[in-house]
């Protein structure tokens, strides 16, 4: 267990470097799916391998060993298991505790945001001289607009931009940012998959808006419109909301008009790196779960040698 409990807590510093390739590489649902699952299996696959150093230093002290019926404490591992069990569990109670505040914060700032628009159909028009939009998630999904954003826009880039936040509504896309954060906290390597999968989830809206418009060039001017008129004015808004004005706009619009990786995916050298990259983030997810799985085995093996010990005596 000693060294296969390690693979998980280094595979997050592996991954998450090469997230924003991915990103960039991948078509956008691929790569939303592949980065959110790497967000999870990693963070879960962390979480584990810190519980099971606990879990391994707690049972070599004999109080604890005795509530687990065990005469002797699960041996193995050197006095070294002992420190590491202190550092994994003070390491564990500080990402639950931000994991809670986390899930506390953004629920109370997506009702904040509900209660400041009101109630209303879907588009809710607030009177406000900052231009910005965004998709706030709920029952019902509300498209939020100021109004100083629809005096940015003609009334056909208006369209996209409404597009563009129904987008989000409808795939839910909050629920992947989301899960990128609260990944993220189960190990500090994590944080570096929430820009990438940002900006896979607006390249999916992008191209939703693109198709319900049916105009790339319209979709791609209204992005930089609405990035251009919001970044002169930028306006608070909840953590896990999206908008047409979020990550990196030049690299969207490039991808919109067909000059970025992405639209290539699929051809020549593109494509052998970007099946390249997505099958080396699957070797690592595979070693990941694998080295919690294995050192969960061992522990347990550890318990029941432990256990018959004590039925010998």
């Amino acid at each position: 267990m000693i060294y296969a409990v390690w693979v998980p807590l280094l595979m997050p510093l592996l991954v998450a470097p090469a997230a924003r390739w991915l990103a960039e590489l991948l078509a956008p649902r691929q790569a939303v799916r592949l980065l959110t699952a790497a967000a999870l299996t990693l963070g879960g696959c962390s979480a584990t391998a810190l519980g099971l150093l606990v879990v391994a230093g707690l049972l070599r002290l004999p109080p604890v060993a005795a509530l687990g019926r065990l005469i002797h404490p699960v041996s193995g591992g050197g006095p070294g298991t002992t420190v590491a069990a202190v550092a994994a569990g003070t390491a564990l109670a500080f990402c639950a505790t931000a994991l809670i505040r986390t899930v506390l914060r953004q629920r109370a700032e997506l009702r904040a945001a509900r209660r400041h628009i009101g109630a209303g159909g879907e588009l809710a028009v607030v009177r406000d001289t900052t231009p910005d939009a965004y998709a706030l998630p709920g029952r019902p999904g509300r498209i939020v607009v100021t109004t100083g954003m629809l005096r940015a826009l003609a009334p056909a880039e208006r369209e996209a931009l409404f597009a563009h936040e129904r987008a989000h509504l409808a795939g839910r896309h909050h629920l992947f940012i989301a899960a990128a954060e609260l990944a993220a906290h189960c190990h500090p390597a994590l944080r570096g998959l929430r820009a990438p999968l940002g900006y896979a989830l607006e390249r999916c809206a992008d191209e939703s808006a693109a198709g319900a418009v049916g105009d790339r060039s319209l979709a791609a001017r209204t992005i930089g419109r609405a990035a251009l008129a919001a970044h002169r004015a930028p306006a608070a808004r909840p953590s896990v909301v999206l908008a047409a004005t979020a990550g990196p706009v030049p690299r969207r619009v490039a991808a919109l008009l067909g000059h970025s990786p992405a639209g290539a995916a699929h051809h020549g050298g593109h494509g052998r790196a970007a099946r390249a990259l997505a099958g080396a983030l699957l070797v690592c997810l595979s070693l990941s779960a694998g080295g919690a799985l294995d050192a969960a085995t061992d522990l347990h093996g550890g318990i029941e040698a432990a256990q018959a010990a004590s039925g010998d005596h």
